[in-house]
């Protein structure tokens, strides 16, 4: 052993107590000697030792009733079992109460030897698992800190996404031109929900990851107050099961989501008629399948897009960063797009 150890030896026998100190002196032991339990206890709980070695037979108990003692206190050292016995029993009995070894003493002594080569083990293992301990700490405190800093990080964002957002809603304010306050309309919309991502994270457990249901049920409420705001009113219904996805997946989710839900509502049913937009997410094994479906005028993902066709082309985008493709069902009324995400 290179570094000095204390180790607490509890035994009743004076001489025997002697006998081990000049063995364990030799191999950088500072033993001190209790004669009874009570007063082993005392002194672990006023001094700092690397190590008890407790014997067995004492004049009131037993070591096995000083053991769980020994074991409950705060931070306790790790007990090396002593016992003159030859029942196995005991032995077994002292490391399930907790003893990291034993020793057997034997007539010839050998045991002072036995117990020198017990210490050095158990205080190498020991001192090794309290390193251990101390740096998974370190490392948890490093990922606390880290993910503070990208929660606050996140709601700097979602903070200044918000004052784009609503700038650009200024602007559209001012123009004239109804084709421009349209698009000025659609990119406060999109901005808005990647602010969603963002917020959804920094009030977050976990960075890493955004639960569906919670999150598309902020942006379904988004979208709604901004579509009646500009006069379309169309009912949004959603059902989402809770579903983690990661961060940077649910982005491109949430950009589809705000795509195919605002060309439903401009597209899907003619003016003056209200209809419904479905927004489903649903696992299915190892995926996760989304779908906005309405019961309007119908359109299959093939030919001439109305409007601009850059929300399609943002879909197609989106669906390409999540590796997947958006897939139209035939269907005689009504349009149904759906992706199927690997989670």
């Amino acid at each position: 052993m290179t570094e000095p150890v204390r180790l607490l030896y509890i035994d009743d026998d004076p001489g025997l107590a002697r006998l081990v100190t000049r063995t364990l002196a030799g191999r950088g032991c500072e033993v001190v000697h209790a004669p009874d339990g009570e007063a082993g206890l005392a002194l672990i709980a006023s001094e700092r030792f690397d190590v008890v070695a407790l014997d067995h037979h004492m004049p009131l108990e037993t070591g096995l009733d000083i053991l769980p003692r020994i074991r409950a206190l705060a931070d306790p050292p790790p007990v090396i079992y002593v016992t003159g016995s030859e029942d196995s029993r005991v032995a077994v009995a002292a490391l399930k109460a907790g003893a990291v070894d034993y020793v057997w003493k034997d007539l010839q002594g050998h045991f002072r030897e036995l117990l020198a080569e017990a210490v050095a083990t158990a205080v190498l293992q020991d001192r090794t698992r309290r390193e251990k301990e101390r740096a998974e700490a370190e490392v948890r405190e490093a990922r606390d800190r880290a993910e503070l800093l990208l929660r606050e990080v996140n709601h700097r964002v979602a903070n200044s996404l918000a004052l784009v957002a609503a700038l650009v809603r200024m602007q559209a304010n001012t123009v004239t031109d109804a084709a421009a306050r349209a698009a000025l309309e659609e990119t406060q919309t999109r901005i808005t929900a990647i602010a969603g991502i963002h917020r959804r994270l920094y009030t977050s457990d976990d960075v890493r990851v955004v639960a569906v249901d919670a999150y598309l049920a902020t942006l379904v409420e988004d979208l709604d107050g901004a579509m009646n705001a500009t006069g379309q009113r169309h009912r949004l219904l959603l059902e989402a099961e809770p579903v983690e996805v990661a961060t940077d997946k649910a982005v491109s989710l949430g950009v589809i989501v705000t795509e195919l839900v605002t060309n439903a509502y401009k597209y899907a049913y003619p003016d003056g008629v209200t209809g419904e937009i479905r927004i489903t997410a649903r696992r299915d094994g190892d995926m996760l399948r989304l779908t906005v479906a309405d019961d309007g005028v119908g359109w299959q993902g093939s030919g001439t897009p109305r409007g601009t066709g850059l929300g399609s082309r943002i879909v197609r985008a989106m669906a390409s960063n999540l590796r997947a493709q958006i897939d139209y069902a035939q269907a005689e009324k009504g349009t149904a797009a759906s992706i199927d995400i690997a989670l």
